[in-house]
């Protein structure tokens, strides 16, 4: 075995040679016949297949490894859901610690952490009328607005305060049931609608007005007396009326489709409590008004509509215009006539449809037990629905007369003048019964 050749053959050369490699004592290959190989080899072993472009092609595309894609599999009416593969599962970052502490015994709130965003979501979200419909919450601002809906029996969800301080000017009892968050001035100043905020806000139960406890002296002082609006689209001019309503002492208050909502940030804002001192029965169709009012009521309407007016200020179906016109005869039945030459037969036939109602200054005589007054917007005016309203009540146009030249008042302003005048007729006419009474009967 030790005289065999060993050395394993040699494949052949590119050109078909073949060629043995020298060997030393032993059976050996010499290290000048290794070299002597790989210069004859070396090119052609690292040589790809193929020259040119087309071999580079051939070994990128060996490199790549082929991946197969599969659609996502149908899933079959009342298979059960896919299990996840077993293996670690991602979650995300832990939510922060809540930090609990006592503003009073058995008081407790948390303090909102970093990076919090209940505050501005709530928020936000609370400001859609959307969102009010459909979830029924409001959002109140200010420590004198959440006191009057704590009192009144409205239900708290949320409160949001920069200092301990303003919880302990709430009542404790009522805002016991709410989540009690405490968040930094500057969140609070960066959400509010106001100029100079309080630091306190809340997310309350949209109210209902029949299960609301209003304040007693409002109903000790209550008069047989309902406002209704009509088209009233200005928040600041709908909470400016609702405070005037409140303060005049009406029963109720009825607001119809067209109007601004009156649970928005601005309306309640204007209204100044107003929205907790009486009821507010709101997003009422024309037809279920009738239903709302006491058996009885007379329905007069607020109008700048003056006779003798020209032919262009005489009342159409949605133009009855705002309270408050230039004087003139007050005593003569007016019936509203359509424009002198109107444009379609729509408006002609509409216009010739609006009832005939007497008109008279807002001073004279009209208060009547019970009575209502509507108010109708600066811009859209009265509706038809509620001059028919009317006429089917026997009730009446009210004009504040003005000094010619001058514009119509402004409809929260109006609609103060006429509910301040009704409460003096009623007022009167309540003394006068009384005084009768008193009178003793000669025998």
């Amino acid at each position: 075995m030790a005289g065999r050749d060993v050395t394993p053959p040699v494949p052949p050369l590119p050109g078909g040679d073949v060629t043995r490699p020298p060997r030393g004592r032993g059976g050996d290959v010499t290290g000048a016949a290794m070299a002597a190989l790989g210069r004859l080899w070396g090119p052609a072993l690292l040589r790809p297949r193929g020259a040119g472009a087309a071999g580079r092609r051939g070994v990128r595309a060996l490199r790549r490894s082929p991946v197969r894609v599969l659609p996502p599999a149908k899933k079959e009416a009342g298979a059960a859901p896919a299990e996840a593969p077993p293996g670690p599962r991602r979650e995300g970052p832990p939510p922060p610690a809540v930090e609990r502490s006592a503003a009073a015994p058995g008081l407790w709130y948390e303090k909102a952490a970093p990076g919090d965003r209940r505050l501005g979501k709530v928020v936000t979200i609370a400001k859609s009328k959307k969102f009010r419909d459909n979830h029924g919450k409001v959002l109140l601002e200010g420590h004198r607005l959440i006191k009057d809906a704590l009192e009144a029996g409205a239900v708290p969800q949320t409160l949001f305060f920069s200092t301990v301080g303003h919880l302990k000017e709430l009542p404790e009892a009522e805002i016991k049931r709410a989540s009690l968050v405490k968040v930094k001035f500057e969140d609070i100043k960066i959400w509010s609608d106001l100029v100079t905020p309080q630091g306190l806000l809340g997310i309350f139960s949209k109210p209902d007005h029949a299960k609301m406890s209003y304040p007693a002296t409002q109903l000790t002082n209550s008069l047989p007396l309902l406002l209704i609006c009509d088209n009233i689209r200005d928040p600041g001019n709908l909470g400016t009326i609702l405070r005037s309503a409140a303060g005049a002492g009406c029963e109720k208050v009825l607001i119809t489709k067209g109007c601004v909502d009156p649970w928005e940030p601005k309306v309640l804002r204007a209204g100044m409590g107003a929205h907790f001192r009486l009821p507010i029965v709101a997003n009422l169709d024309w037809e279920s008004v009738p239903s709302n009012l006491p058996a009885g009521t007379q329905v007069c309407v607020a109008d700048n509509k003056y006779p003798g007016a020209p032919a262009k200020t005489v009342s159409v179906p949605r133009g009855a215009g705002r309270a408050g016109s230039a004087p003139g005869n007050t005593k003569a039945p007016v019936k509203s006539r359509p424009k002198a030459f109107p444009e379609h037969e729509d408006e002609e036939e509409a216009a010739a449809d609006i009832p005939e109602l007497a008109t008279q200054c807002y001073y004279e005589d009209w208060a009547r037990t019970p009575v209502a007054v509507v108010i109708g917007g600066e811009t859209h005016g009265l509706s038809a629905d509620a001059l028919h309203l009317a006429a089917s009540t026997g009730g009446k146009r009210l004009v504040i007369p003005v000094v010619p030249g001058v514009d119509s008042l402004n409809a929260a302003i109006a609609a103060a003048i006429v509910l301040f005048e009704g409460k003096r007729q009623l007022l009167r006419r309540h003394k006068q019964e009384d005084e009768r009474q008193k009178v003793p009967v000669a025998g």
